[in-house]
């Protein structure tokens, strides 16, 4: 569930164990709202099917109280050897790969909201607040924090000793890595109506590429915030002003040039990085969540929660995966030849990259999965918004 903003009108949009079958009962759809007296469209029922492969738990362990049921921006972070994790209350905590042994954590008070981001021996987190705030990588000692100028929903990117935010409000802004001074800001006025959420920016050469909620994609230059491109990905339709929504939430990437998006009401885009002319684009699909590729495609969850496969040339749908509908999928993750997802009741689903059939699927919290799976060395971290952070890995049955 998604909380759209006026600025905050609430709408609903479209979060080892082996097995020799999998026949999985679903506890708690009747607990999910699904809106007013409507519930024609409930997510799907789990049906039992002999799996493919076996999912194995390395390890499982608790970052405080999580999102605290929220719809925020903290998500799992690999680097400097650790695995690093916040949680709404200002816990921070960093943990061995292979074991999830505690490394160290940090009790800050701050009310985190998105991150963390990994820099050149920090962990960057933004907050609720309209605080930023940047952690020493090896022992969580506080650095320095800065304010902003609302709250912050993207996950921190920092590049070249640059930390870049986006709030709320609008704005993007950019921090000196090292001391948190402000080097430049660009004010980009929110719609009155939008979704809640907002997609991280990517760094691609020099310039900051991200997209807005007017559904227009934009190159800054990171140096000092210039202005270099911009285009319109989607363009406003329909009478009523839920039906014009055209935010761009999915976190952009870039595969050789080309910059990759998906907007809620306005399809799949593909974009020449150098000066923003379309190349594609897929009018199919709607979605907020962000997209995954390997080698030739490109993997995304829509805001009906059907996984697709589009061909990266193209945009050409290959197939699209109908079992998931409704159940509030994470965006995906693609690895090998399995593409993986969590949802709203804490499984996460591992599908086949050749024509998206469910291969396994394994439970791993008692609340839902909204940020996406995050997978080295083919092993799978998976953070859950009741605090839950494991890691997985499978194998043929």
């Amino acid at each position: 569930m998604r909380l759209i903003t006026l600025l905050s009108i609430c709408l609903l949009l479209p979060g080892c164990a082996a097995f020799d079958t999998i026949n999985d009962s679903v506890s708690g759809i009747s607990d999910y709202f699904l809106g007013g007296e409507d519930n024609s469209d409930p997510p799907a029922i789990l049906v039992e099917y002999v799996p493919e492969i076996q999912i194995e738990k390395l390890w499982n362990e608790t970052v405080g109280v999580g999102t605290d049921e929220q719809s925020l921006k903290l998500v799992p972070s690999i680097g400097f050897g650790k695995i690093l994790a916040a949680d709404r209350d200002g816990l921070v905590q960093a943990r061995d790969l292979n074991t999830g042994r505690l490394i160290w954590e940090v009790e800050t008070e701050v009310h985190f909201s998105a991150g963390p981001g990994l820099g050149a021996g920090t962990v960057i987190l933004g907050s609720s607040d309209a605080e930023v705030v940047a952690l020493n990588s090896e022992n969580g000692e506080l650095l320095w924090k800065s304010l902003v100028s609302s709250e912050v929903l993207s996950v921190p990117i920092i590049a070249k000793g640059v930390v870049v935010v986006r709030t709320t409000d609008g704005e993007v802004i950019a921090l000196n890595e090292k001391n948190g001074v402000r080097i430049w800001n660009y004010e980009h006025n929110a719609p009155a109506l939008t979704v809640r959420g907002i997609g991280a920016p990517i760094v691609v050469e020099d310039n900051v590429i991200g997209g807005y909620d007017n559904g227009k994609l934009m190159a800054l230059r990171l140096a000092d915030g210039k202005y270099v491109w911009e285009t319109s990905i989607t363009i406003p339709k329909g009478r009523s002003e839920v039906e014009r929504l055209v935010d761009l939430d999915a976190d952009p990437i870039d595969v050789g040039g080309v910059i990759y998006i998906a907007s809620y009401h306005g399809g799949a885009v593909a974009v020449s990085e150098l000066d923003g002319d379309v190349l594609w684009r897929n009018e199919a699909i709607s979605s907020y969540n962000g997209l995954s590729h390997d080698f030739r495609y490109l993997y995304l969850s829509d805001s009906n929660d059907n996984v697709w496969q589009l061909d990266q040339r193209s945009g050409a749908s290959l197939w699209k995966q109908k079992e998931l509908h409704q159940r509030k999928l994470t965006a995906p993750t693609v690895y090998e030849n399995y593409v993986v997802v969590g949802d709203f009741e804490g499984y996460v689903h591992w599908l086949s990259t050749t024509d998206g059939r469910q291969l396994g699927r394994i439970k791993v919290a008692d609340s839902a999965i909204e940020a996406k799976p995050v997978v080295v060395d083919n092993t799978v971290y998976i953070y859950a918004k009741d605090g839950t952070l494991a890691a997985l890995k499978t194998r043929s049955p």
